[in-house]
């Protein structure tokens, strides 16, 4: 046990399960949907879940600073419908510069939900919550009923889904899922192995302690909801690559997946600990359900209400199962700083 506890943490225990909860999800699915074992479904559901991912991962972010962000889906939305036009009016414009705008906006967006947050002292659920209205009320008063049509955009961006990089026992490994891979990678390395991406831990960990040790909690605070705000615009980008046909209510759901995600991968929603791995594939069993019970023909409310039922799971186990386990690893690091080394059999002590 003592093995275990040293090599082991806790939110590698929860990422463990969440594996093996995929898998049994994945057979029971199989069993009741003909033809799931197929390349479309994969696919399907990778598709989702790089949309998911990468929103979840700036959403982990600012939950690692004990923060909410419940603006990604508006601003999911406003990036997808505005860039969709800038492309429709502006064909010849590169995908570089339009993936450059899309971040860009989501960036400003995220920096207005940040300067609140951080220097005007509002809870970031109030500020978000009002910024997710905001953002949305401007798109709609300003473009009504209008919809961005397939028919207007160029052609390398109605490609842009089934744009295929390499195959992996038969399954094409699509360009949108390895952006959203390659998201996870940077800001899991960052998080883990640089200082600045440790400094989101300690905010939340331990905010008047990390004030004490000097560390810069507005800015921390202020850099969270700007990278998930920009990570919302690259995602804004991709829905747009994957949909085509976008009107002003694009987004709308994404504040709660991502959510779910983040919790359901282990990210504590009180903040200081979690990881973007984790966050992952918990968009993995998001993006999983909710296009599996779609092809169950289960309606939307019900599909809602699972995620809600999964967040108070997560919620639930994450205070008591993965609570009790920290604690256990924690008494176990004191006993082993306390206890003196022991001398091997047939060593000698040394005489001082």
């Amino acid at each position: 046990m003592n093995w275990l506890q040293r090599h082991v943490r806790p939110e590698q225990v929860r990422e463990f399960s969440l594996l093996l909860l995929i898998v049994i999800a994945v057979l029971i699915f199989g069993s009741m949907i003909d033809g799931y074992y197929t390349d479309r479904t994969f696919n399907r559901i990778a598709s989702s879940v790089a949309i998911i991912t990468v929103v979840a991962v700036g959403q982990t972010l600012v939950v690692l600073t004990r923060s909410i962000d419940l603006s990604v889906g508006s601003i999911v939305g406003c990036t997808a419908f505005i860039v969709g036009m800038e492309i429709a009016y502006h064909p010849e414009m590169s995908p570089l510069l339009a993936v450059g705008i899309a971040v860009a906006m989501g960036a400003v967006m995220g920096a207005m939900n940040g300067v609140i947050v951080a220097w005007g002292r509002v809870p970031s659920i109030i500020v978000t919550l009002g910024t997710l209205a905001i953002f949305r009320g401007i798109l709609v008063e300003s473009f009504g009923g209008m919809v961005i049509t397939t028919d207007k955009l160029p052609s390398w961006l109605i490609d842009l889904p089934r744009l295929t990089l390499f195959n992996i026992g038969g399954l094409d490994i699509r360009a949108m899922v390895a952006l959203a891979f390659v998201v996870v990678v940077v800001f899991h390395l960052a998080t883990t192995y640089l200082n600045v991406g440790r400094m989101f831990y300690a905010m939340g960990s331990n905010p008047d302690a990390a004030d004490l040790i000097g560390l810069p909690k507005q800015r921390i605070v202020f850099t969270a909801l700007v990278l998930s705000g920009a990570l919302s615009g690259l995602a804004g980008f991709m829905f747009l690559g994957r949909f085509g046909n976008i009107t002003v209510q694009a987004g709308n759901g994404l504040e709660l997946q991502s959510v779910a995600a983040v919790v359901v991968g282990g990210v504590n929603i009180f903040g200081g600990s979690g990881t973007v791995l984790g966050a992952m594939l918990g968009a993995i069993i998001i993006g999983m359900l909710d296009q599996s019970l779609l092809r169950l023909h289960i309606s939307e409310f019900w599909r809602d209400a699972v995620l809600g039922l999964l967040i108070l799971l997560a919620v639930a186990s994450d205070a008591v199962i993965l609570g009790r386990l920290r604690k256990l690893w924690a008494r176990t690091e004191l006993k082993l700083i306390d206890k003196p080394p022991q001398l091997s059999a047939g060593s000698k002590e040394v005489a001082t």
